[in-house]
């Protein structure tokens, strides 16, 4: 089937965690209201990234949606597990060669992290850069460009020519809150009006683009049986896009015993997805970046246009 070029195809992806319940729940009024996400030159798609999950209230079922899109696991017919069925069965309905195929991915979250939202991209694609750049300017969201992580790989956005995660929060998983759902609102509103804006070649996009960009992520301290041995220190729980230095308080254990922070960087660095609850299984503490200003080129907005255009 052969994408309609009178529209661009867009694919907004809620619950690709099935305890993140506040995208879903908008999901069902969308269901009901329709012409609430539809924008001239739009059609928007609205789906349950991870139906099973959902039911259940959990992340996931198997293994993580949001890790299950590299080639390697995708590739292999022996691998069964029902995140990597569903991430197939959504490339073949929505992928660039499935039967309806979608230009471009919003993938909708929240987290616990107290890091207010924001937008994250994955590499240095233009097309994707044009959109953070005028969601940035539009709503001021701070934008986190993560790289290759080894530890990390696999994310949805990644297997589309053209995607970007909005991250809405701090909201306890499993929780619906009013707060976070008007905020996932004005996000994916805002990210609409960008795409329709760029399919008509009306796209104004800032002088530069501000980011954090990914450098690597800390360890939770553990024993050989995997325990933890500290957490997180109170200074670390105020608020991620914050500067930490050499020195500062790191992890505390439960005799109150401090670990200070020691920066492998030359450069100012920034933490991000502190405490992040989903990220206790991955051993994840938090994430580090610095920052960086990325000069907005001519090809940013043609990029999304072409992409939009078909």
């Amino acid at each position: 089937m052969v994408a309609n070029s009178s529209v661009a195809k867009v694919l907004l992806v809620a619950g690709t965690h099935g305890n993140e319940r506040n995208a879903p729940w908008l999901h069902s009024h969308w269901q009901q209201q329709p012409g609430e996400l539809q924008k001239q030159g739009l059609e928007v798609v609205s789906l349950i990234g991870n139906p099973a999950a959902y039911l259940q209230n959990k992340r996931y079922v198997n293994r993580d949606l949001n890790r299950s899109f590299s080639s390697d696991l995708l590739d292999d017919p022996e691998n069964q597990e029902l995140e990597l069925l569903r991430a197939r069965e959504l490339l073949a309905m929505h992928g660039p060669k499935g039967s309806a195929p979608a230009q471009v991915v919003i993938d909708v979250h929240s987290t616990t992290a107290s890091m207010g939202s924001c937008l994250v991209i994955y590499g240095d694609r233009e097309a994707d850069l044009a959109i953070a750049a005028a969601c940035q300017g539009a709503l001021g969201l701070p934008v986190y460009l993560h790289g290759f992580d080894a530890k990390q790989n696999g994310f949805m956005i990644q297997a589309w020519p053209c995607g970007v995660v909005l991250e809405v929060g701090p909201v306890p998983q499993g929780v619906i809150c009013p707060k976070i759902c008007k905020q996932t609102r004005i996000g994916i509103n805002t990210l609409l009006d960008v795409l329709t804006s760029a399919r008509a070649g009306k796209l104004n996009l800032p002088r530069f683009l501000n980011v954090h960009r990914h450098l690597c992520s800390l360890e939770i301290p553990k024993d050989a049986a995997g325990n933890p041995l500290a957490c997180l220190h109170p200074e670390r729980l105020k608020g991620d896009w914050q500067e930490i230095k050499t020195g500062d308080p790191l992890f505390q254990n439960a005799a109150g015993n401090v670990e200070y922070f020691k920066s492998s960087q030359t450069e100012p660095v920034y933490t991000v997805f502190s405490n992040e609850a989903a990220y206790q299984e991955k051993n994840i503490a938090l994430s580090l970046t610095c920052r960086e200003k990325i000069r907005v080129t001519e090809n940013w907005a043609p990029a999304l246009r072409a992409l939009l255009q078909g």
